[in-house]
């Protein structure tokens, strides 16, 4: 008897939030569901992330996942922007934590090696290759396809307590 696995994916942002929902079945992928969290700019900053906190924590009761996945920041020239994206990454995993849903984190290039073999791939690149791999995930945006990436690399990493249905 083959044991599913739902898992969430999510690339956090302060505008827009990506989410993506997969189930792993033995060793098939199945797109369940995406879309992205859009945020009003216009709003404080605490009311925006309790936005995500809120919209992530009603993901997780809608779709229970057994697992999540959840896209590191990468600090680049602008550490302002790293740390408010951060921020944003800490209310969406405080949502799933608090729904009970264990959280992997993983770094951009870690995703992309897992979705494309490479770690230095464009976003073309990862976005054809989750079409690939969920062929029924149709009208996806960026941030949509970086979160089911994010779910497959997920997949791909999965404790063995999980795989074998001992969560």
């Amino acid at each position: 008897m083959t044991h599913t696995i739902r898992i969430l994916g999510i690339d956090p942002g302060l505008r827009h939030t990506g989410w993506g929902v997969i189930e792993l079945s033995g060793m098939r992928l199945t797109h369940i569901a995406h879309g992205v969290i859009s945020i009003d700019p216009k709003l404080e900053m605490a009311e925006r992330l309790g936005g995500i906190f809120e919209a992530v924590g009603e993901l997780a009761r809608y779709h229970q996942p057994t697992a999540s996945g959840v896209e590191e920041t990468l600090v680049n020239a602008n550490p302002r922007s790293a740390l408010k994206l951060g921020q944003a990454r800490g209310a969406a995993m405080a949502a799933l934590a608090m729904g009970g849903v264990p959280v992997a984190e993983f770094a951009p290039r870690k995703i992309k090696l897992a979705v494309v073999g490479t770690g230095t791939a464009d976003k073309d690149q990862v976005m054809f290759m989750v079409k690939r791999l969920l062929p029924k995930a149709a009208d996806l945006k960026s941030d949509s396809a970086d979160a089911l990436a994010c779910a497959i690399c997920a997949a791909h990493h999965l404790p063995t307590d999980l795989k074998r249905g001992a969560a």
